[in-house]
């Protein structure tokens, strides 16, 4: 690595290399959207490779949104950052998912694995903060609570999911892996339409509201077993009929 923070880029595939190395300056770095990333000419300098390698690696970040190309001079020249990749990866499993026109069985499945798995792994994190005495698991739970208090508020079906979405997100982000939390994000915004829908067949959600409960108290209590358990009870009082 050079002082610069780049790292000369292996020959093989050069623009995934390229890629690699932005996604990693950008997550190093703590870029935020409307940061600028440096222009094609200094990037490709700094990277030791042709100009056309990072313009193909910018059209595909700018496809998939990360960035917004401009041309510039001086302090104008470079992308603009306009989302994170994981962001953007949120967004393409999502039109991925709408597109396959997976069956509602599938979707959760799928969701029911990862998200028992999501929860475990929340409360162990839990546990180890506590004995640490850290602060970034009282900001998981923080979340969760916040999601909760949104539920009891809800006037509407709608407004319940909302806050539903990210009570569940934030058990995926409190996992502390980010393809999970990904995921996870893309399974709900996919499944938005069927959630709304089946908090209405329920019409009472203090079913709900209590397994939401449990869970909090299970991920805050820094226990894994009751933490995937929870969940799994949960999806089961949500969706009935796909887990006789």
């Amino acid at each position: 690595m050079d002082g610069t923070g780049w790292r000369p880029v292996k020959r093989t595939r050069t623009f995934e290399d390229v890629l690699a190395q932005i996604e990693r300056r950008i997550a190093e770095d703590g870029l935020t959207v409307g940061d600028r990333l440096p222009a094609e000419r200094h990037l490709a300098e700094q990277l030791g490779v042709s100009r056309s390698s990072v313009r193909e690696a910018m059209r595909v970040l700018e496809t998939l949104g990360v960035v917004s190309s401009q041309a510039g001079r001086g302090p104008d020249a470079g992308a603009v950052l306009t989302s994170r990749p994981d962001s953007a990866l949120s967004d393409l499993l999502r039109l991925h998912l709408g597109l396959t026109g997976l069956e509602m069985r599938e979707v959760i499945d799928t969701r029911h694995m990862i998200e028992q798995w999501a929860a475990a792994h929340a409360a162990t994190r839990a546990a180890t903060v506590s004995a640490t005495v850290s602060a970034a698991g009282g900001a998981a739970t923080t979340e969760l609570a916040a999601a909760l208090a949104g539920m009891d508020a809800a006037g509407s079906p709608e407004e319940f999911v909302e806050h539903d979405t990210a009570f569940h997100c934030a058990i995926a982000d409190a996992s502390g892996n980010r393809l999970v939390a990904a995921i996870m994000r893309s399974l709900r915004d996919s499944m938005r339409k069927y959630s709304v829908e089946a908090v209405r067949r329920l019409g009472d959600t203090s079913v709900l509201r209590a397994d939401h409960v449990r869970i909090l108290e299970a991920i805050d209590g820094g226990d894994p077993e009751e933490a995937a358990r929870a969940v799994s009870e949960h999806l089961a009082h949500a969706y009935p009929t796909l887990f006789r």
